[in-house]
């Protein structure tokens, strides 16, 4: 890679932020300080159900009261539909999606003879319903204007990506805390034919992330490690659309006392409220760092 390193933090403004977006951003923040590089803000909307105009707002009042800055403009995802689109149509042009118009009810019921078939996040591998209609009633059902969502044909994706590679696994280089560099592999069938793209938006999590690190020109991604499996996805959609390959750091996630990980959806602590209590923004980066100190997995094997 040549010229200043880039990396982003890309919260979503479905919630407040709470101390676990404080260590990811810090964790980038100050990665791309060492570095001598750049560090973006990218707003991850792409969920305009959920997401709020005051979230972002408050994502950029808790930010600086972190001590962390940006450069300017700051990218929002839901701008950027058109540019998801087209390279859905590239992935579509090349036979690697399908729509698939099953049901989230349809895909419960086939899946409870198998229920220990799963993703690396958990949810039912899908069965495969739909995935072979004629080429008639799926022009039937798109004249209808059925909702559908567009699926990776897990198995063609893997002929191309050997005929692209000459091998059916990703690799990627993860960077540990001190920056030393290991290489993983990965097999990116784990996931199935994975949603890529939703039924209310024109594009997944998977590749709206993937789309803008390359736009932007990304060249090292730090996250927390619940995204680590993810990766092999994203490598994938990087091969196959021709995409640069950025360096990866996952860095571990906090827990409560429960060992669960700080959630939004959970309502955890938001750091609108620490700043409201006047908390001490020295004191907490100091009790993360602990945090991280006292965090011993391997970066190849995490939770």
């Amino acid at each position: 890679m040549s010229g200043r390193p880039v990396l982003r933090f890309a919260p979503s403004p479905n919630g407040e932020l709470h101390l676990g977006h404080a260590l990811s951003a810090w964790v980038g923040s100050d990665m791309a300080r060492r570095l001598g590089g750049r560090f973006l803000l990218r707003i991850e909307d792409i969920d305009i159900a959920r997401c709020r105009e005051s979230y972002i707002s408050q994502m950029y009042e808790d930010l600086h009261w972190l001590g962390i800055s940006w450069e300017e403009p700051v990218m929002r995802q839901s701008e950027r539909f058109v540019t998801y689109g087209r390279a859905s149509d590239m992935l579509l042009k090349l036979g690697l999606l399908y729509p698939c118009f099953a049901t989230r009810s349809e895909i419960a019921e086939a899946t409870k003879a198998n229920p220990n078939a799963r993703d690396p996040e958990g949810a039912p591998l899908y069965p495969g319903l739909h995935k072979n209609l004629p080429p008639e009633e799926i022009a039937a059902r798109l004249a209808r204007h059925e909702p559908f969502a567009l699926r990776f044909d897990m198995e063609r994706a893997l002929d191309s990506l050997e005929h692209i590679t000459g091998s059916r696994l990703v690799t990627f280089t993860e960077l540990d805390a001190d920056g030393a560099p290991t290489l993983i592999e990965r097999d990116p069938a784990v996931w199935g034919d994975a949603v890529i793209v939703r039924k209310d938006v024109p594009a997944s999590y998977h590749l709206a992330v993937t789309i803008d690190d390359a736009f932007q020109g990304v060249t090292h991604v730090t996250r927390g490690r619940d995204l680590f499996e993810a990766t092999s996805l994203h490598r994938l959609l990087q091969v196959l659309l021709g995409l640069k390959e950025p360096l990866y750091h996952h860095h571990p996630l906090l827990n409560d006392a429960a060992g669960r990980k700080l959630s939004k959806s959970e309502r955890d602590t938001s750091l609108r409220e620490l700043r409201e209590r006047g908390a001490d923004v020295l004191q907490l980066r100091h009790q993360l760092e602990l945090s991280l100190q006292s965090t011993h997995e391997s970066p190849a094997n995490p939770p």
